[in-house]
């Protein structure tokens, strides 16, 4: 079995893993330090050696595979279609026709089975500090959404206020429903007491490559 890993190294292989699970190349080493926060090259190869040494990933030169053997062949990992959703119609169910832009591969790993899920596009900048799977909520990013109508305070929600799509974190307080932000800009929180329907909760980010892929 792997052996533990610290909070850091989680990040830096749920990065490493849902880029291979999505046919992706892996990170550069540029793109771990962003997501550490580090800035030496090295700090990332550090990183990597870690992995490699707690059994979670094989490297070869610049390639990566992972080691944990239900992920070993990553041609056979199975997907499902996931609908994108874009801007929400005013009135309109959120999976709408009108709403959907495409539809995208996704593991099931990620979409696991027995639920329905969808993708909802990130507009602003209110939860580029959260993350889900070690990968941020930037604006643009793609979220994977499991519909539900009910969340854990805590949770990441997609929440529907007035026909309008927004991501944030879920509180209920007595008979109050807050929806908070995490930032690194001002946004404040949105209180409400009527009016909020829960969509889903976000279970996972897709990599910056599909966002780029499928537009913004």
């Amino acid at each position: 079995m792997p052996e533990p890993l610290k909070d850091s190294d989680k990040r830096v292989y749920a990065l490493i893993r849902n880029r291979l699970i999505h046919g992706l190349g892996t990170p550069t080493l540029a793109e771990i330090n962003d997501l550490t926060g580090r800035s030496s090259p090295r700090s990332a190869v550090l990183a990597l050696e870690r992995l490699e040494a707690a059994g979670y990933i094989k490297r070869n030169g610049r390639n990566i595979r992972l080691t944990v053997p239900s992920m070993e062949d990553n041609a056979s990992i199975s997907t499902v279609n996931v609908p994108l959703v874009g801007s929400i119609a005013a009135g309109m169910p959120i999976l709408a026709e009108e709403n959907l832009e495409a539809t995208i591969p996704v593991s099931t790993a990620l979409a696991r089975p027995g639920f329905k899920y969808f993708l909802l596009r990130v507009r602003g900048t209110s939860m580029n500090r959260a993350e889900v799977g070690g990968i941020k909520i930037e604006d643009g990013s793609i979220v994977l959404v499991r519909q539900q109508d009910s969340a854990e305070n805590g949770e990441i929600v997609v929440a529907l206020i007035n026909d309008e799509a927004t991501v944030k974190i879920f509180e209920r307080k007595n008979s109050m429903v807050i929806l908070r932000p995490k930032s690194s800009d001002l946004h404040m929180p949105i209180v409400l007491t009527k009016n909020c329907f829960i969509q889903g909760v976000a279970v996972g980010v897709l990599p910056a490559d599909l966002h780029e892929q499928y537009g913004s």
